[in-house]
């Protein structure tokens, strides 16, 4: 998840405009509600986590914004100020195939700071909000990119059109022209993002009316019309290829420097298509929902009074009920599905509440908004028989042996990485992976095929406790994109040899009841485990698994220098070759 420091004083200062007192306690207490996880929140810093679902909270400026009818019952702004200016943006119609979706901003008279030292935190605070858009909403500038530009430094008209890779300008931090290509191929934003314009010949460029170069989206801006402490005046572009992605990117740029006293003009922007648009859109956007579905899910019906209340304190406004007389259809398919008879509740939500995309969504904000504590309660109204899983039998005479053992069930998330799975454990594939499309991080870019690398995980993350330690973990893996339930225990301890780990296995077994099994030694270097000092169980001539110690250099990759041995072993083969007993 985004981090964000923020001082407490800035938030101070935003809230003082709006004659609203700061108040630290109040922020610790009540903020994770609104979707945060606050890692440090002290008289001068406040450090926290936005959740993926709340990118308007990315800078301190617009989570002033969100928080002043949220903790301070301010009423709320839902409309974009937006005055309309002159300044114009044209598209060329070759940018349809290379990077559609262009838009515009401009916002005048920004307070930056009155001192050297909180302009240059000015401009930090716009730089890290412009990446974490770009990582929140634009997944690495693919759907969005943004470009902040001094507005004094270039000359509108703009014109945003498709040039050869010959083409040539001084990038930002460089102080003589590239041409595209050697932007593409040396710069280091140019190397970070050239996969971005793979397999094209041409590529966008926004010209000012002096054919000047101010961006090279999604790649770099032009070094002229860089920010510094005198700019007053800025101009935001917005390019990409998700309509929604780049909307909600402009206007939460714009209206982080509206926070700092900024006034937001209108650009005209004539698309590639030949439509016209003045941008950014002030006007909110108006969603429904059912009074069945918000009754239903929230388990009490709610006032018009108190529905409004817990929108005000989102950020929306609510705009009254009325009878859902058009529909006349009575099949319901989905819980959001509106049928005559029902009820209708309007809702006006920002139009940067980017994570507003179903009537559940609206539920889910009125919840917040009016609090937990006192929604209805309900209980089932049908009698539900569950019906066990046909392993958890085994699965509960696994824990009792293990527990039996001295080790401690741990729980570590089913998301890994190719790194922790295969090239440290020395493990292959087993099977197709399932990849994330789009992992948030480098840690969580897969689902696991084995259990050790979460154990050896948590062990590096407790190598500061006493010895001995003892962990096992019963989950599920995923291989050729199916679940599978498997088993692993590791142990660090001094003196934890073969003979040890051979005479936990050999326990297990007889819990088990397996009555009849081979230990076989393990040939080559495949596994963590260490060479000659490893085997694996053979039962009715079924491999359930491997044991034994590991080796040094796989502990040495988790920072790990003490002994560890332990296992992995397949719950299904298990269960394929040892009777149920009950």
């Amino acid at each position: 998840m985004p981090t964000i420091s923020i001082e407490q004083k800035l938030l101070s200062r935003l809230l003082a405009q709006h004659g609203l007192q700061h108040d630290v306690e109040q922020m610790a207490i009540q903020l994770p509600l609104l979707g945060t996880d606050i890692d440090t929140c002290d008289e001068n810093t406040l450090d926290i986590e936005i959740f993926p679902d709340r990118p308007d909270l990315l800078s301190g400026e617009t989570l002033a914004k969100a928080i002043r009818p949220f903790l301070h019952g301010a009423k709320s702004e839902p409309s974009l100020d937006v005055i309309t200016g002159s300044i114009r943006m044209t598209v060329d119609a070759e940018l349809e195939h290379i990077r559609p979706v262009i838009l515009g901003a401009v916002v005048r008279n920004v307070e930056t700071g009155r001192t050297e030292q909180e302009k240059d935190e000015f401009i930090k605070a716009l730089m890290d909000h412009q990446e974490k858009l770009h990582f929140a909403l634009g997944r690495g500038r693919r759907r969005a990119s943004i470009g902040v530009h001094d507005l004094a430094k270039i000359a509108p008209p703009f014109r945003v059109q498709a040039v050869p890779s010959s083409t040539a300008f001084c990038p930002l931090a460089m102080t003589e022209a590239m041409t595209l290509d050697d932007i593409l191929t040396t710069h280091p934003k140019g190397i970070d993002y050239a996969h971005l314009l793979e397999g094209m010949t041409s590529y966008p460029i926004i010209f000012d009316s002096n054919n000047d170069v101010l961006s090279f989206p999604p790649i770099i801006n032009g070094s002229h019309t860089t920010v510094s402490h005198t700019t007053k005046d800025f101009f935001i572009d917005v390019t990409g290829w998700d309509r929604r992605a780049c909307e909600s990117s402009l206007t939460l740029i714009a209206l982080q420097l509206q926070e700092r006293g900024g006034i937001i003009e209108s650009v005209e922007v004539t698309g590639y298509d030949g439509t016209v648009e003045h941008l950014p859109h002030p006007e909110p956007i108006v969603h429904q929902v059912t009074q069945r579905l918000l009754d239903g899910l929230l388990g009490r019906k709610l006032t018009d009074e108190e529905i409004s209340s817990a929108i005000n304190r989102m950020g929306g406004e609510y705009l009254g009920r009325k009878p859902a007389t058009e529909f006349t259809s009575l099949k319901i398919t989905k819980m959001s599905d509106v049928v005559e008879g029902d009820t209708i509740l309007t809702i006006a939500m920002p139009r940067w509440r980017f994570d507003i995309l179903h009537p559940i969504d609206l539920v889910e904000d009125v919840a917040i908004g009016h609090g937990y504590e006192d929604l209805g309660s309900d209980v089932p109204k049908a009698p539900l028989t569950a019906i066990p899983r046909q392993d958890s039998q085994i699965r509960r005479r696994l824990r009792e042996s293990l527990q039996g053992l001295g080790l401690m069930q741990i729980q570590s998330l089913t998301l890994s990485n190719d790194v922790d799975q295969f090239e440290a454990m020395r493990w292959p594939p087993m099977g197709e992976v399932t990849r994330i499309t789009n992992p948030i991080t480098i840690d969580h870019t897969l689902l696991r095929h084995y259990l050790l690398p979460g154990l050896f995980r948590l062990m590096a993350s407790n190598r500061h406790h006493d010895l001995p330690q003892a962990v096992y973990e019963l989950g599920t893996v995923i291989r050729d994109h199916k679940n599978s339930e498997r088993f692993a225990f590791l142990i660090a301890e001094q003196g934890g040899g073969f003979a040890a780990i051979r005479g936990r296995v050999q326990a297990l077994l007889r819990d088990l009841g397996a009555k009849e099994y081979t230990i076989e030694p393990l040939k080559g270097t495949m596994g963590p485990w260490l060479t000659g000092r490893c085997a694996k169980v053979i039962i009715d001539n079924v491999h359930i698994g491997c044991f034994g110690e590991m080796d040094p250099a796989v502990g040495a990759h988790y920072e790990l220098r003490v002994p560890l041995n332990g296992a992995e072993f397949d719950i299904g083969a298990l269960q394929s070759v040892l009777p149920d007993p009950v």
